[in-house]
């Protein structure tokens, strides 16, 4: 049996301001850094290993991963496919919108200006097909709460308003097995 954890990264400005990120590339606030550098402590003192980081290559995710990274010693590597959904026209905009909380159960409509859930989760489920299929090695994905979704779908039956409704804080640690 294997296992790997999943890392949303740190706080946002926009995170801050209650705006949906998605694929615009916000920086990491003085506590994003802070709440990786915790994590990265938090994850030594818990004696949890890995062999990899593969990171998001926005540069939230990225900060965050890099931090933890360099405190645990882990080596790490960003990949496309972790890359936040994106959200077209709903970016910048309020994450708790009732119009966005509902376009989040049409996973076949594209976002506006953006991408369906079908092609967000078609390419995180291909990465994590990779992941499971190999027991020996151990990961650390380090991504966005919108990812935090569709791996949890990917191991969890929810339905659509479960899943629309999901969400993990930042930096929180979970850990998959398989």
């Amino acid at each position: 049996m294997g296992h790997f954890y999943f890392i949303r990264h740190g706080e946002t400005f926009w995170n801050v301001s209650n705006k949906i990120c998605g694929a615009t590339d916000i920086g990491l606030t003085e506590k994003g850094f802070a709440q990786a550098r915790q994590t990265a402590e938090a994850m030594t003192a818990e004696d949890i290993r890995a062999d990899m980081i593969i990171s998001s290559p926005l540069i939230r995710a990225a900060d965050t991963a890099r931090t933890i990274s360099g405190i645990t010693g882990i080596p790490m590597r960003t990949d496309p496919r972790l890359a936040e959904q994106s959200f077209g026209i709903y970016e910048g905009t309020a994450r708790d919108g009732t119009e966005f909380h509902e376009a989040k159960k049409r996973f076949a409509d594209r976002y506006e200006g953006g991408e369906s859930m079908f092609q967000a989760a078609h390419r995180v489920y291909g990465l994590l097909d990779e992941i499971t299929s190999q027991e020996e090695t151990v990961y650390i994905l380090v991504a966005h709460n919108g990812l935090a979704r569709l791996v949890q779908s990917y191991f969890t039956s929810m339905t659509n308003e479960e899943f629309a409704s999901y969400g993990i804080p930042n930096c929180a640690v979970m850990r998959f097995d398989y």
